[in-house]
């Protein structure tokens, strides 16, 4: 295995560990200061923060208008549309149903894959973990799955929805245009005009007339401004150029199982043989998507070589 093949799979473990917390983190936050407005100051805080890091520390050259151009696209599909309204959605919905329903992310990025990238077309092999991935998401959550009807949390799961897609368009949207640029520097224009583009959307819809920073919303924007923006997101980047987008996206299956394992050991919450039977079968889908991306890889690799 390739040197930078090995990072980037370190890199999506890292972006399974960290995602996997802030659903919670995002879930205090927006319960304590307006959601649109808590993500327009994370985003803009986080994608500055990398910018100057890298301008001005790091000596990392500006890119051209043309590639700032197709990462501010890329930050309102996936940072605005995928954050922005999880954040919304959060103050009428669980963290973990936000999980599971962000979970269908990877399903989504199939079904666009199917009619743009045809290199990279799933497998029978593939669809089946996908398949075991989705049940064993479902198998975990199935004591909350009685709150979806609910009416009251109906706009919130319609929102998590319009994020997915929008996360999943974004993220297919970066890597057809992939480029040999610095990815720190594509993921600090990502969030910052990610978090630009969300003021419209806070001046509209936020209650800006309650805004009160409260010791809970102020730890939480601390954590997700290092961890879930800097660290995770210049990671996700990172394992998007260097690993196919099937890959990279499973990182949506494993997000609620870690959530329900911390939750076990730290909070001692409920652990039992059903939510077991879900994390195996998990994990077992993610071993197949694996295995059919390798088959596949093998066989195009012998095609060329024939």
């Amino acid at each position: 295995m390739k040197k930078d093949t090995t990072v980037a799979y370190i890199a999506l473990a890292g972006i399974c560990l960290i995602w996997g917390t802030t659903y919670l983190a995002l879930r205090i936050a927006v319960l304590h200061f307006p959601p649109f407005l808590f993500t327009i100051i994370r985003q803009v805080i986080a994608g500055g923060l990398m910018l100057s890091f890298m301008t001005l520390v790091m000596r990392a050259p500006w890119p051209d208008r043309k590639l700032v151009i197709n990462h501010a696209i890329g930050g309102f599909f996936m940072i605005s549309i995928g954050n922005g309204l999880v954040a919304w959605a959060e103050m009428e919905i669980p963290s973990g149903i936000a999980a599971i329903l962000c979970s269908l992310m990877p399903v989504v990025v199939i079904l666009i894959n199917l009619g743009i990238h045809r290199e990279e077309r799933p497998s029978p092999m593939i669809l089946l973990g996908v398949l075991f991935g989705m049940a064993g998401i479902v198998i975990i959550f199935s004591d909350n799955l009685a709150a979806f009807s609910r009416p009251e949390y109906w706009m919130g799961i319609a929102l998590i929805l319009i994020a997915v897609l929008g996360w999943a368009g974004g993220s297919l949207w970066i890597k057809r245009k992939h480029s040999d640029s610095n990815p720190f520097i594509n993921a600090g224009i990502q969030m910052f005009f990610g978090g630009i583009w969300l003021i419209p959307f806070s001046l509209l819809f936020d209650d800006l007339q309650s805004v009160s920073w409260s010791s809970e919303a102020f730890y939480a924007m601390i954590y997700l401004v290092v961890f879930g923006s800097i660290i995770a997101y210049a990671s996700y980047l990172y394992a998007l150029r260097k690993l196919p987008m099937t890959i990279v996206s499973m990182y949506a299956y494993v997000n609620p199982v870690v959530a329900v394992l911390l939750g076990w050991l730290i909070l001692n919450e409920n652990f039992n043989p059903v939510i077991g039977t879900g994390i195996l079968t998990t994990v077992l889908g993610i071993f197949l998507v694996n295995q059919g991306y390798r088959q596949g890889a093998r066989k195009r690799i012998s095609v060329v070589r024939n």
